[in-house]
């Protein structure tokens, strides 16, 4: 992973990707209101590579989570990274992307697979898995899961993302994974993540987490 310095929380950016916004709603005839961001939905692939037995997964710096690791009163002052260092904000996860063009789902998926894994695939060898909700307190955006196979032949490229981002592909023995999603303490992933793998396990490897 790239070295990070200079980080501090600042007041809220704009971009395409996320807007705040504030909904106004009457419920039981009592006026409401909530703030949320109106992202956009997006799409999780769990990648299984069949030739080595190993699930294929990202690793990348997620400022969100870092900044939760950092004390309140140390957030809006340039964080020391000596004190918390970037590992703090480093997680595992499945292939993932956002619908942010014209195309279906599955061609964002196998988009996907191609620009951060490596590997080519077509649409039909994506299976749906299902639609779930990303739901906190500040956003429903939908995520498509899916599950896909792939052998050593169909790697094209090292994977690791486009246009700057900061990817690196780790492919984990399956048994690997389950020690680490087991962690009592801390799983630095998100849940989107521990759903797929309890997913992939019962229906496809047919192992359960201890």
């Amino acid at each position: 992973m790239e070295r990070v310095t200079n980080v501090y929380l600042t007041d809220y950016i704009p971009t395409i990707y996320t807007s705040p916004r504030t909904i106004l709603y009457t419920q039981n005839g009592k006026e409401k209101s909530s703030n949320i961001f109106a992202e956009r939905n997006g799409v999780i692939i769990i990648v299984y590579n069949s030739t080595r037995d190993v699930l294929v997964l990202v690793k990348q710096f997620r400022p969100s989570a870092y900044i939760q690791q950092v004390a309140e009163d140390e957030r809006y002052s340039e964080v020391d990274t000596n004190k918390y260092p970037v590992k703090l904000g480093v997680t595992i996860e499945f292939c993932a992307g956002l619908e942010d063009k014209h195309m279906t789902s599955e061609e964002i998926a196998r988009e996907e697979i191609l620009e951060e894994c490596g590997y080519e695939v077509t649409v039909d060898q994506l299976e749906k898995i299902g639609v779930i909700k990303n739901l906190t307190e500040t956003t429903g955006a939908n995520s498509t899961l899916y599950y896909c196979e792939v052998t050593d032949a169909m790697r094209k490229n090292k994977g690791g993302g486009v246009d700057g981002e900061n990817i690196e592909v780790i492919e984990m023995p399956v048994e690997e994974v389950i020690t680490y999603a087991s962690n009592s303490n801390y799983v630095p992933s998100s849940i989107n993540f521990m759903y797929g793998l309890y997913w992939f396990l019962y229906h496809k490897y047919k192992k359960d987490l201890k």
